[in-house]
């Protein structure tokens, strides 16, 4: 997948997965890359700028496994955003489709 095309979807992916349940960052991380190539790299710089606009909130728990996870948590003003991001995708998603449907059918023609 095109590396511009993923960056700007990934605002998404992070608000649908948090929108679930809360998750640490490499929770994160490992439940997006099972559906698109992502590193943790890509996704801490994302998660400090949604944090900074009010979209997430953090806290720590206790882990079995080292120290404390830093946990992510939306807020209502992120599931706000997410609508309004999902919305906008599920428009743009359908506009797509019909216009490659409508593409391909003709180059079959």
């Amino acid at each position: 997948m095109r590396t511009q095309l993923k960056k700007g979807s990934l605002e998404l992916c992070v608000l649908a997965v948090l929108s679930q349940a809360d998750r640490y960052g490499y929770e994160l991380v490992e439940n997006i890359s099972r559906h698109i190539d992502i590193s943790e790299g890509t996704i801490y710089p994302l998660l400090r700028r949604c944090l900074n606009d009010g979209w997430f909130e953090t806290y720590l728990q206790e882990s079995d496994q080292g120290p404390p996870r830093k946990y992510y948590r939306i807020t209502d003003k992120g599931r706000e955003v997410y609508k309004e991001m999902r919305a906008e995708w599920d428009e743009f998603a359908a506009a797509m489709q019909n216009l490659l449907q409508e593409v391909d059918s003709h180059a079959r023609a």
